[in-house]
């Protein structure tokens, strides 16, 4: 159940940001072409790298239009790697990947603001 949640929060953020036609800046920084989007109202969307074969590489970072995070996660080579963290509300979950397949999921969620969702 906890995998199925998982995707279906992806899903949804992809296809969010897949909807979108915003602006794009690319700057090309040794083998790496870090790329930012843009949101309708100039805030940025996505922050992330793709490597020389075109493929996602490194941390990329997900934002709401008001600027909070929703995502940060790490790819190798076109992979999702290591530990994700998705921010919904005052609700924090962590999926771990290995080579694009979950491997675990944890949940947290604090009546307060949580400190590292900014």
């Amino acid at each position: 159940m906890k995998k199925i949640f998982a995707v279906i929060v992806m899903l949804s953020v992809a296809l969010t940001f897949a909807q979108e036609k915003s602006k794009v800046d690319l700057n090309k920084d040794g083998d790496l072409t870090v790329a930012t989007y843009y949101h309708d109202n100039g805030a940025v969307a996505q922050q992330g790298a793709f490597n020389k074969e075109g493929e996602l590489h490194g941390v990329w970072t997900s934002y709401t239009a008001e600027g909070n995070k929703v995502t940060v996660g790490n790819y190798v080579n076109g992979n999702k790697a290591g530990k994700w963290l998705f921010w919904s509300n005052n609700k924090l979950k962590e999926v771990d990947y290995i080579d694009s397949r979950i491997a675990s999921v944890s949940e947290w969620t604090d009546k307060v603001q949580l400190a590292i969702s900014n």
